[in-house]
């Protein structure tokens, strides 16, 4: 049974920072590429940044240069730096992972390549 368990989440002021992280349970690949996507209110769920299996990041460009994605193979842990928070990063945070190496042709952030999903985690910023 494969989980990824998300944490970290919250609610801060504007210009504030927060770390997310994400552990995945159950799956014996130690480097998937893993990623988040969000989704805030009234919108479409949208990639925010992934991890290729290599360690290489893509970030979406409403976040570039604030937030940062890091990795930890052995733990099978990803975590989301997520810094100078705008109100606009208001959402619910999902942890994703492809053990099946098909994240790229179709866009690092298509959704359906991905095959497991966490729960999960709120992050609320406020003006």
């Amino acid at each position: 049974q494969v989980q990824l368990v998300e944490s970290g989440g919250g609610s801060v002021e504007a210009g504030g920072s927060l770390r997310l992280s994400c552990v995945g349970i159950g799956y014996t690949y130690n480097t998937p590429t893993m990623g988040w996507f969000r989704q805030g209110p009234g919108k479409e769920r949208e990639g925010v940044a992934i991890i290729y299996y290599d360690g290489s990041p893509v970030y979406a460009a409403s976040v570039e240069g604030r937030f940062a994605i890091s990795r930890d193979s052995a733990k099978n842990t990803v975590w989301l730096q997520m810094n100078s928070l705008e109100p606009g990063d208001t959402g619910t945070y999902y942890c994703a992972a492809d053990t099946n190496k098909r994240v790229g042709p179709r866009g690092w952030d298509y959704q359906s390549d991905y095959n497991y999903w966490g729960q999960g985690t709120q992050v609320t910023v406020s003006s």
